[in-house]
């Protein structure tokens, strides 16, 4: 009789905490935004790439993708916004693994990464640049030049969408060396470690100015790259946990606004952007189902 009663205990005990299990993980859905407005703050991770996300010469962590994001937390009742940089290809493995709320800078909405994080919608649109050693010795204006001639190397991020871009071009993964970050990318060409190097426009013209490259040339008359015969052109967006779609609805609705009100286009100017950088009618939608 005893065990049975010891055995009834148990079993209760264990159903008890089950439950209560199931429903702190119910609770969990969606309140990321609830927790952020309860503490007054949120994590955020940004890739360090300027113009995105990089810290001033104050120490003050700015950029294009930060001032977007910091905009909207305020208009959501967030005063605080806890930013990290971290190397583009952290960013991801991450949030997922919950060290970030949120993830932006940079960061392109494709099929793939839309399989893997929940986007906002689009923010930006820009396209790719190409450098080379000074006075452009070995006359590369496009990605298909540089798969047409095997001796060329080429230094890109790593995760960076150029990578795609660039094998849809022919180029083979042994004329690519893969770099942590932007400064090794500039560093592998100034030393002749690689011909030339590739990244959005505003990344790159920002880099050549940081870094003083005085042998570096961009390519001004560089053939922007393509897909399936179409030119592609990057969309950059924040990315949350799937789970996350009070967030998700709260972020994209404030991002609308400023659309809407022209202040989208105040924000980035100062990092370089342009009218033509603006997302127009592109949706996270259409980009993730290409």
């Amino acid at each position: 009789m005893k065990r049975l009663s010891l055995f009834i205990v148990v079993t209760t005990m264990m159903f008890l905490l089950a439950a209560c299990g199931a429903n702190s993980e119910a609770d969990s859905d969606g309140s990321t935004l609830q927790r952020a407005k309860e503490e007054g703050k949120i994590t955020v991770g940004f890739a360090g790439e300027n113009p995105y996300a990089y810290e001033d010469e104050n120490g003050k962590l700015t950029g294009e993708a930060v001032e977007i994001a910091r905009t909207i937390f305020k208009e959501l009742g967030i005063e605080e916004m806890d930013g990290e940089l971290v190397k583009f290809s952290s960013l991801i493995p991450g949030l997922k693994a919950g060290k970030f709320d949120v993830i932006t800078a940079g960061m392109y909405i494709t099929p793939d990464r839309c399989k893997e994080v929940a986007f906002g919608e689009p923010e930006y649109s820009i396209g790719e640049a190409l450098a080379v050693q000074k006075g452009n010795p070995l006359n590369l204006h496009s990605y298909e030049d540089i798969a047409n001639n095997p001796d060329v190397k080429v230094a890109v991020m790593n995760g960076a969408i150029e990578i795609d871009y660039l094998k849809a071009a022919g180029v083979k993964d042994s004329q690519m060396e893969i770099v942590s970050d932007i400064p090794a990318n500039i560093s592998s060409l100034e030393s002749g470690r690689v011909d030339a190097i590739t990244m959005t426009g505003p990344t790159l013209e920002a880099a050549l100015k940081t870094a003083n490259a005085k042998n570096i040339d961009r390519v001004e008359d560089f053939k922007q790259p393509t897909v399936d015969g179409e030119s592609v052109r990057g969309y950059g967006a924040a990315a949350f946990n799937p789970s996350d779609e009070e967030l998700i609805k709260a972020y994209n609705g404030e991002l609308e606004k400023l659309k809407e009100s022209g202040e989208l286009l105040e924000i980035i100017k100062p990092f370089g952007f342009t009218e033509e950088d603006l997302p127009g009618d592109m949706t996270k939608e259409s980009l993730c189902s290409e």
